[in-house]
């Protein structure tokens, strides 16, 4: 997933070294570990790289579904494992956030949740508008793992007439002409383009000017924000192609090689 920017943003911050061991916390009062300061939380956030920021979430899934398992505290080890990533740079990533694990303990797993839920911003809802109700839009509306993960849609737009005010996933769709004063009077925070490619730009605009700073794009194409505007990029297209080429490097190695069977997570082991 390709990630856009506005121009004429800043250097990240240098990155704290590696952590070799889980942190210690830092000690309330009370005993107890002692919770950052909003202003902290977000003083940190500003520091991760955007590859530690795709891994912390996958952090999150990995801990929430140990967590409804009934597991109390993980090591970094065995949550690397987990998560397909090598304890270093879990530990690094981990430092990110301000964890509070304890030598030969590992990490409190509610606890951890908490923290990378605060540094992604998921201590309140982030509401999302969809422009372009076909398939995909319709999809995207009615799939429930939004809301329960912190991302409600609350407005749909489409410039189809025989849509508007058709309830979609339990809500009316508005003409894209409304997307300025629907997006800012429902406080949207992500807007989700599903549109064709000539009208991804003329919807991002509409968008921006409606408030919304983050943007999900599934367009093919690149669309020019200001500075203060996030993009992210889905093109499945470009996925296939990537994956094609694994498929097609791995062909060619079987020819070159001989028979050969497949091995751990598809890697190809040579008889």
């Amino acid at each position: 997933m390709a990630v856009q920017r506005g121009r004429g943003r800043g250097g990240v911050p240098n990155s704290p070294a590696d952590a070799v061991t889980e942190p210690m916390p830092a000690v309330g009062a009370n005993g107890a570990p002692a919770r950052p300061v909003v202003g902290d939380v977000r003083e940190r956030a500003r520091a991760i790289p955007e590859a530690a920021v795709a891994r912390l979430a996958v952090y999150l899934r990995v801990l929430s579904a140990m967590s409804e398992q009934g597991v109390g505290t993980i090591s970094s080890e065995e949550l690397s494992v987990a998560a397909g990533v090598n304890s270093a740079k879990l530990r690094k990533d981990l430092s990110y956030v301000g964890s509070y694990g304890t030598r030969g303990v590992g990490y409190e797993v509610v606890v951890l949740i908490e923290e990378i839920e605060r540094i992604l911003g998921l201590t309140r809802n982030q509401a999302i508008a969809v422009v372009g109700i076909g398939n995909l839009g319709h999809a995207l509306a009615n799939y429930g793992g939004f809301p329960s993960r912190g991302f409600p849609v609350v407005a749909l737009f489409d410039v189809d007439e025989d849509l508007m005010g058709v309830p979609v996933g339990g809500i009316l769709v508005n003409h894209i002409d409304e997307i300025g004063q629907v997006c800012a009077s429902r406080d949207v925070s992500i807007g989700v383009i599903c549109t064709p490619p000539p009208a991804a730009q003329a919807v991002c605009d509409r968008l921006v000017s409606g408030g919304v700073r983050c943007i999900l794009n599934f367009a093919p194409v690149v669309l020019q924000v200001p500075d203060d505007v996030e993009v992210r990029k889905v093109d499945l297209a470009v996925e296939m192609q990537i994956l094609s080429f694994h498929v097609a490097r791995r062909a060619d190695e079987v020819a070159l090689n001989g028979s050969a069977v497949p091995g751990v997570d598809g890697v190809v082991v040579r008889r």
